[in-house]
């Protein structure tokens, strides 16, 4: 099911010098804050909480899942460079797999490590909030990158519509909406944060038994949907 060859060009891809500048921003503009923050308000949990929350779990690991996802089949598709791939002996289903550990990899790498180091620069990993939601991340990485990559294979436009999801519906509506949270990869993240850190600093609006159901079965469809389109993506190139 993992082809090293499909993932040493999908990591180059992603890593490319334009795109890795891209995917570094992020992380790097959250550690900046953290320095800023820690130098003028100390260490304070609630504040680590709220930071780490805000901008690194519901705006830079949901836009890293987009450009990773995303990244790592939807140009190939753009361009028709991806039926030279589809033309090797490589089972469709191995090449969505491949990409997918790829993606979530890189997705991982660029928030969830800024993330733990972001945690601690705010309050030295008080009451776990940097461990919390360092797993937290991790957890939404491998969602994140199985939805955007199922948007990468269906959809040209797929990095529009993933950042209005990440942006418009986790952030916004997520935000207004009781029952929308229901809904939201950062509300289930969120939950396996809580179980983490415990006390109530960190909090979600699911379950952790519903979260962790809802994790399991979103990147499992997606993950077979978007093969499933491949498949039909290369009957179409055939015809």
């Amino acid at each position: 099911m993992y082809d090293p060859t499909v993932a040493r060009l999908t990591y180059r891809a992603l890593l490319g010098r334009r795109r890795a500048l891209i995917l570094g921003a992020l992380p790097l503009l959250l550690i900046a804050i953290s320095v800023v923050v820690r130098g003028l308000a100390g260490a304070d949990d609630q504040t680590a909480s709220d930071l780490l929350g805000g901008l690194a779990l519901a705006t830079m690991v949901p836009i890293i899942g987009v450009i990773a996802g995303t990244g790592a089949i939807g140009p190939e598709i753009d361009d028709g460079s991806v039926v030279y791939l589809l033309s090797k002996p490589v089972k469709r289903p191995t090449i969505i797999f491949t990409k997918l550990i790829v993606a979530i990899a890189v997705t991982m790498v660029f928030s969830a490590v800024p993330t733990f180091i972001a945690g601690f620069i705010l309050n030295g990993n008080g009451q776990q909030i940097a461990v919390a939601y360092t797993v937290a991340a991790l957890v939404a990485s491998i969602a994140y990158a199985a939805i955007f990559l199922l948007l990468g294979t269906v959809s040209r436009h797929a990095v529009v519509f993933g950042l209005v999801y990440a942006l418009v519906w986790e952030a916004l509506f997520g935000s207004l909406v009781s029952g929308a949270r229901t809904l939201s990869v950062q509300q289930w993240s969120l939950a396996v944060a809580h179980k983490v850190a415990g006390g109530d600093l960190v909090t979600s609006d699911v379950g952790l038994t519903t979260a962790t159901i809802l994790l399991a079965v979103v990147t499992v469809l997606a993950t077979w949907y978007a093969g499933q389109k491949l498949r039909t993506l290369t009957l179409a190139g055939e015809e």
